[in-house]
């Protein structure tokens, strides 16, 4: 009898999924995207007028280059530095009005949850098709995510079943774990479910993402190509790249 899951990696030892959670199982890259650009573009604007300089908006090619999968005052702080702008760090608890590099990721995380509350949360069906059934064949599955928001996104599209551990941007700063590309907040989600990074796939669609599985030793690092192109993607750490984790099941 034919099996009836032939997975590309089948037979290779492989007793974990490790998934980053925007842009591979939720379309919340696009709401991060969108609320960056804001975020950005109000700050450029202000300072254009202040300073007598031209405004130049913050563009996609910003968003991936500099914020895409870090954490959010990373990515604050590593944009604002491609402009030549610096600010004071801050702190957390500061008020999203504060001109810091925490308060802008405080305003930044204010837009973004009304967005999720106003419309939503888009779910990329094949995603969670795949790691559903894999889990039903036994396979470990846990979420990564820099977000401090994961846990509200998965309730938001009804998957707080999908995944058995999560690590998120709450858990990472408690157990002082560093973000992307550094691998530790993965080996830490692979950890959760007991396997080691090599026993593990790792899911991910942002540049510092897959550099993370190669840095992490993981077996296989899939690139999910949300706009980077397949290149950029394989040349940065990723073994295999398709369009989306749904991809697999035609190849099934």
């Amino acid at each position: 009898m034919t099996d009836p899951t032939p997975w590309p990696w089948a037979g290779q030892g492989l007793t974990a999924i490790i998934c980053d959670l925007d842009g591979v199982v939720t379309d919340t890259a696009a709401v991060h995207s969108s609320a960056w650009k804001n975020l950005f573009d109000g700050v450029l604007r202000a300072r254009a007028e202040q300073t007598g300089e031209p405004f130049v908006p913050f563009t996609p090619d910003d968003y991936l280059q500099h914020v895409d999968g870090k954490p959010r005052y990373d990515g604050v702080r590593t944009f604002l530095a491609s402009r030549g702008i610096t600010l004071p760090e801050g702190t957390p608890d500061d008020s999203p009005d504060e001109q810091t590099v925490c308060g802008l990721g405080n305003r930044k995380n204010l837009e973004f949850n009304e967005v999720i509350r106003r419309d939503g949360v888009t779910v990329f069906d094949g995603a969670v098709t795949v790691i559903r059934r894999l889990r039903a064949e036994g396979m470990r599955a846990a979420v990564v995510s820099s977000s401090k928001n994961c846990g509200p996104v998965l309730a938001s599209a009804g998957l707080t079943d999908l995944f058995e551990a999560q690590v998120d941007g709450i858990s990472a700063v408690e157990k002082g774990l560093p973000g992307k590309p550094a691998p530790d907040t993965f080996i830490e989600g692979a950890r959760m479910v007991g396997a080691t990074p090599a026993e593990s796939i790792m899911v991910e669609d942002a540049i510092v993402g897959v550099q993370a599985g190669r840095a992490g030793g993981f077996g296989l690092v899939i690139g999910i190509d949300r706009g980077l192109g397949e290149a950029a993607l394989l040349e940065n750490g990723a073994h295999i790249v398709v369009k989306d984790l749904g991809d697999f099941l035609r190849d099934a």
